[in-house]
C-alpha cells in the first residue's frame, strides 16, 4: 500500500488558491478512479484507488496546512509504512509556474505543511511532487501570495499542471519513484520565448566601373 497527500486548506475560500495545488492534483487522481472522497475523522478526508496491481490512499488534511503532519502521521503509523511509501503533494514557491519536479527527499523550503510533517516524523527523507507557483512579485507577502487565486489566463496552464501532476502520481505509484522522475522532471510549460529577429543583412552597393 502507498500514501498519497495532498497539501492544502479546507474551506471554499481556499480552493482555487496557489497553496492547495496538491489538492487539486489528488482530486483528478480521484476523480479518474470513479473514487468518492470521504470524512475519515477530524483531521482529514480519504479516498481509496488502485492503480495497476497497487493500492493507494489518497488523503486530504483538514488540519489546515502549518498542521498536515497531524493528519498524515497517523496513516503511515495504521498501516505501518516506511516514509518511502509517502508521496506528498505540495506547492513550491521556489520554482516557476510551469515546472515540476519529483524528489525523493529533501528541507521544507518554506513549505509549512511539509515543514509540520518532517517535524512529527522527525526527518525529510520521504518523496514530494512540487508544483512551481512562483515567487511573488517585488514587495507582495509570500504569505499572502499562496493564499491569492489563479489568474484568468494562468488556468490552462494550471490545468495541464494538474493533468501532468495525476499522470506523475500514477506513475510514481506502479513503477516507483526513478521512472517518475524520469518521466516527469522534464515538465516545463513555460511560454517559450520568441526567437530574436535576425539581424538585416547589409546592402550591397554595386559602383560603377569609371568611379573605382
Amino acid at each position: 500500500m502507498k500514501l498519497v497527500v495532498g497539501l492544502g486548506n479546507p474551506g471554499g475560500q481556499y480552493a482555487q488558491t496557489r497553496h492547495n495545488v496538491g489538492w487539486l492534483v489528488v482530486d483528478e487522481v480521484a476523480r479518474r478512479a470513479g473514487a468518492t472522497w470521504r470524512k475519515d475523522g477530524p483531521n482529514a478526508e480519504t479516498c481509496e484507488v488502485r492503480l495497476s496491481s497497487e493500492k493507494v490512499l489518497l488523503v486530504k488534511p483538514q488540519t489546515f496546512m502549518n498542521a498536515s503532519g497531524k493528519a498524515v502521521i497517523p496513516y503511515l503509523q495504521f498501516y505501518k509504512l516506511e516514509a518511502e511509501a509517502l508521496l506528498v503533494v505540495q506547492d513550491d514557491l521556489d520554482s516557476p509556474f510551469g515546472l515540476m519536479k519529483l524528489r525523493p527527499s529533501g528541507r521544507h523550503g518554506g513549505q509549512n505543511g511539509v515543514r509540520d510533517i518532517i517535524r512529527l516524523l522527525g526527518h525529510d527523507q520521504f518523496p514530494r511532487l512540487k508544483v512551481g507557483i512562483n515567487r511573488p512579485p517585488a514587495g507582495r507577502d509570500p504569505a499572502d501570495w499562496v493564499l491569492s487565486k489563479w489568474r484568468d489566463e494562468e488556468k490552462p496552464t494550471l490545468e495541464e499542471l494538474v493533468r501532468l501532476g495525476a499522470n506523475a502520481v500514477e506513475v510514481w505509484a506502479k513503477a516507483g519513484l526513478a521512472e517518475a522522475q524520469q518521466q516527469f522532471n522534464s515538465t516545463d510549460l513555460r511560454p517559450k520565448p520568441e526567437p530574436a529577429p535576425k539581424p538585416a543583412e547589409p546592402a550591397v552597393v554595386e559602383h560603377d566601373a569609371e568611379s573605382v
